[in-house]
């Protein structure tokens, strides 16, 4: 009896995993490898990189871009993609300005409505992928054009230009821009209220996958949707969920855009969602599903702000800057499928 269970204590210990293979396993492994490279290749080039201002302008940078990398890499790790999540951002923002201006309503009515157009937007996509089985890049393609158009026909029909009027004037503008544009000084650091937002929400999305029935439902529809459907895995709704993150992230951006210019350009938005798309990416989220974290793409966010600034601190010529980014993604991407492998094989 006792060397039973000796023989069965031995082979549990023998199943644990050591701390390299755990630390090997970390989706996000090969982003932070790659965030110390670039931070210390910005601080030896350029001087001023260095410098709390400087640091301030970087975590910005970052923040605009994490605050909807958190959500989209969500989405992927559950197994889809959402093309209109750029210009999701300006249409938050100009539902907003608009509803509240035509209206003359206070700015907090308008920024109501727009979350629940928002979060309708992001509804619509999970439906849409449910119903029909359209792959996501056609139905979230669909979306992008439509709220293209939409953005820019109706500003110009409301406005008469391609932009709002200024809501700098009106009634709640004071409170929501403190609460999506402010800024705080830090030992000499100006932070803005987006990298609070951005801390928020990354550790909300970590704390959904890592402790929630929700967030095994995500890698298990990202991992096998079929097999995850059969062990009765709320698929639609999971889905539907993690678009429905995604359009917060972007009212959340699209107030932050509005309060802290006062206008909104209806034409803006445009290709931002590939660069949340490769935030995640660069974050060790894979494009076909069930493996990522929120944290990972916190850094793919960070590595884009100091690439972005860093460019600019060390008067480098910034038209090489889609290069470094381009090279970053597939450097990640194979890293990340190297560390991957290398864990699974040592299991």
């Amino acid at each position: 009896m006792s060397a039973t269970t000796s023989d069965t204590a031995d082979e549990r210990f023998l199943r644990l995993p050591s701390p390299l293979r755990r630390l090997l396993s970390r989706p996000e492994l090969g982003s932070v490898v790659g965030a110390i490279a670039v931070f210390c290749c910005f601080a030896l080039v350029a001087d001023s990189f260095l410098r709390a201002s400087s640091l301030g302008t970087v975590l910005y940078a970052s923040s605009v871009i994490g605050i909807m990398a958190v959500p989209v890499a969500l989405l992927m790790i559950g197994g889809e993609f959402d093309l209109s999540a750029g210009v999701l951002v300006t249409s938050s923002a100009l539902v907003s300005s608009m509803f509240s201006y035509q209206t003359t309503a206070n700015l907090w009515v308008g920024v109501g409505v727009s979350l629940l157009v928002t979060l309708a937007v992001g509804a619509f996509n999970g439906i849409m992928l449910a119903r029909t089985r359209l792959p996501s890049f056609i139905v979230t393609l669909g979306t992008f054009l439509m709220l293209t158009g939409m953005n820019l026909g109706f500003t110009k029909l409301i406005s008469g230009t391609v932009s709002t009027k200024t809501v700098a004037d009106m009634e709640g503008f004071t409170s929501a821009r403190a609460l999506f544009a402010s800024t705080v000084t830090v030992g000499g650091m100006h932070i803005k209220v987006t990298v609070l937002w951005w801390l928020a929400l990354v550790a909300v999305g970590s704390w959904i996958l890592l402790r929630t029935r929700a967030g095994n439902w995500i890698f298990a529809v990202g991992g096998n949707e079929q097999a995850a459907r059969a062990v009765g895995v709320p698929v639609t709704r999971t889905k539907t969920a993690l678009y429905m993150g995604v359009a917060l992230g972007a009212w959340i951006c699209g107030q932050h855009l509005l309060f802290s210019y006062d206008v909104v350009q209806s034409g803006e938005g445009v290709g931002n969602e590939l660069i949340y798309i490769i935030a995640a990416v660069i974050g060790g989220c894979l494009i076909t599903g069930g493996h990522g974290s929120a944290a990972g793409s916190a850094v793919g966010a960070l590595i884009f702000g100091m690439t972005s600034k860093g460019i600019v601190f060390a008067e480098w010529n910034p038209d090489w800057f889609k290069f470094f980014l381009g090279a970053m993604l597939l450097l990640a991407t194979l890293l990340n499928t190297w560390v991957r492998r290398r864990a699974e094989a040592s299991k």
